[in-house]
C-alpha cells in the first residue's frame, strides 16, 4: 500500500502533539479526487481542534477520533478521481476548503496528500504559487460569504473592519471596496502600509487610538476579532446599522437592539463555485493575498506557535512540496 507523510496528533495540548509520521494514502471514494497537496493553509479551528476546542464550552465541543490530522486549506494537484467525477481530471491544479464545517474526521489537509469532495474545490489562478493559493479558502470564503451572503452589502456603505490585518479582515476589506464601500481599518500600527495598499481609505491604530472615541456613522462592522469588550464599538455604529462578528463576542445585544442595531453572520462552509469566484478576483488582480510566514510540513508545531504569539499579517501556510520556490 503506498503511503505517505502526514501530521498526526494522537493527544490534545501544546503544538508539540503535532508530529509528522509515516502514513497509509487515501483513495478517493465516488464524487472524490486526490490532490497531491504542496501547500496547506492554517486557520484557527486547527489550533481550536488541537488544544480540544478548550475554548468551547464543554456540552457544546465537536467530537473528533483521534489520531487526527487538521488542516482545511489546501492547494495541490489532482492526482486521482473517484467514481462520477467529471469536472476533474489528472494533472489538474486546483485549490480550496475541504469538508468544512464537518471536522468530525479531519480535513487532513497536513499532509502530502488528500482526498476531498470534487464540488470543494476550484481550479487554482495561474498566477498564484501554491502557497498564495493555499492561504485563499477559508478566510477567503469566510470574508465573501459575510460580504455578499450574510451581509449583502450594498454599495457605497461606510465599513469598518476589526482585525483587518488578519486573515479574514485582508480579505473582507477588499471585498467590501469591490463593492464601493469607505473603509475604516483597526489594527496595530505595524500593518498601516499593508492596509494602505489594500485599499483602506482610514486607518486606526489600536494600540494609540480607541476607535470608539474617533470613529462614527459606520453602517456595517466586521468584527473579526470578537472577545469580552466587543461592546465598545457600538457608538461608531449609525443607529439601525449591522454588526457581523466572526469569532464570538460580547455585544450588549439588548444595548444593541435599544439602537436598532442588527446581527448578520453565520459559519463559513465549503463551496467550490465561490472558490472559482474568489480565483476570478485573484487572476484579475482585484484580491490580494497577504503571507504572513511559511513553514515546511515538518515544522507544522513550530507554525502553531507562531499563530499563538498572534499579530498576523495574512495568513500562515505550510509548505507541503520542498521544491517549490514560491
Amino acid at each position: 500500500m503506498p503511503t505517505m507523510k502526514a501530521v498526526r496528533m494522537h493527544r490534545t495540548g501544546e503544538p508539540e502533539v503535532l508530529a509528522v509520521e509515516e502514513v497509509p494514502r487515501p483513495e478517493p471514494g465516488p464524487g472524490d479526487v486526490l490532490v497531491q497537496v504542496h501547500a496547506a493553509g492554517m486557520n484557527p479551528p486547527d489550533w481550536y481542534v488541537r488544544r480540544g476546542y478548550s475554548n468551547i464550552p464543554e456540552e457544546m465541543r465537536p467530537t473528533f477520533a483521534l489520531p487526527y490530522t487538521p488542516g482545511s486549506d489546501v492547494s495541490g494537484v489532482v492526482v486521482a478521481v473517484g467514481h462520477g467525477v467529471g469536472e476533474w481530471q489528472e494533472g489538474d491544479e486546483v485549490f480550496g476548503l475541504v469538508r468544512f464545517p464537518a471536522v468530525e474526521h479531519g480535513g487532513r489537509g497536513y499532509a502530502e496528500y488528500t482526498t476531498s469532495p470534487a464540488s470543494h474545490l476550484a481550479r487554482k489562478p495561474a498566477s498564484l504559487s501554491h502557497v498564495e493559493a493555499a492561504a485563499v479558502p477559508m478566510a477567503g470564503l469566510t470574508a465573501y460569504q459575510f460580504v455578499f451572503d450574510h451581509i449583502k452589502l450594498d454599495e457605497g456603505r461606510r465599513v469598518l473592519v476589526n482585525g483587518a490585518a488578519g486573515g479574514v479582515g485582508h480579505f473582507a476589506v477588499q471585498l467590501a471596496k469591490s463593492r464601493g464601500a469607505y473603509v475604516i481599518g483597526v489594527a496595530s500600527g505595524r500593518h498601516e502600509t499593508f492596509l494602505r495598499e489594500l485599499g483602506v481609505d482610514e486607518f486606526v491604530d489600536y494600540t494609540t487610538t480607541r476607535a470608539e472615541d474617533e470613529v462614527r456613522d459606520v453602517d456595517v462592522l466586521i468584527d473579526s476579532v470578537g472577545g469580552p469588550d466587543a461592546h465598545r464599538f457600538l457608538p461608531v455604529l449609525r443607529p439601525g446599522g449591522v454588526i457581523s462578528p466572526v469569532f464570538p463576542g460580547e455585544y450588549h445585544r439588548e444595548r444593541a437592539a435599544e439602537l436598532g442595531v442588527t446581527f448578520r453572520s453565520g459559519q463559513v462552509h465549503s463551496d467550490g463555485k465561490q472558490m472559482a469566484e474568489l480565483g476570478r478576483l485573484l487572476e484579475e488582480g482585484r484580491l490580494r493575498v497577504g503571507l504572513d510566514s511559511v513553514f515546511p510540513l515538518a515544522e507544522a508545531a513550530r507554525a502553531h506557535e507562531r499563530a499563538e504569539h498572534g499579530h498576523i499579517q495574512g495568513k500562515i501556510v505550510l509548505r507541503v512540496v520542498p521544491d517549490q520556490t514560491d
